[in-house]
């Protein structure tokens, strides 16, 4: 199985003009705890977590006052992609081997959606099932 088959490609992207609110409205309105953050031709040149905004908050001590600030400036930049014709196996041992828990997937540069680890994990079960 590969990764073409199970990515979520109807999840939102931001843009580098998103606010934190922006971010946290499409992650509540999706159910999803993390976006990508896309340029103009649709690249990806971020990821934003629920993570990254919560730790972000309790260092702050408020989240209002990050509500109208750019989600670009609290995601991690230039995040690891993958592209959609790797095995589901490949993709679920280099998320785990580096510790990621989101990973954009592209065709060759631009967004195809996104995937977490527990998709993988499921998709594999599933693949054995």
């Amino acid at each position: 199985m590969i990764l073409r088959e199970v990515v979520h490609a109807h999840i939102p992207y931001l843009t580098e003009q998103s606010t934190i609110r922006d971010a946290i409205d499409k992650m509540d309105v999706y159910q999803f705890p993390a976006l990508v953050v896309v340029d103009q031709e649709r690249r990806p040149i971020g990821v934003i977590t629920e993570g990254d905004i919560s730790r972000t908050v309790s260092m702050r001590g408020d989240l209002l006052s990050l509500a109208e600030e750019p989600a670009l400036r609290y995601a991690t930049r230039d995040p690891e992609v993958i592209t959609g014709d790797v095995e589901v196996s490949e993709a679920l041992h280099r998320m785990l081997s580096s510790g990621l828990t989101v990973l954009p997937v592209v065709d060759e540069v631009n967004m195809l959606g996104i995937v977490l680890r527990v998709d993988l994990m499921q998709a594999m079960l599933l693949d054995v099932g």
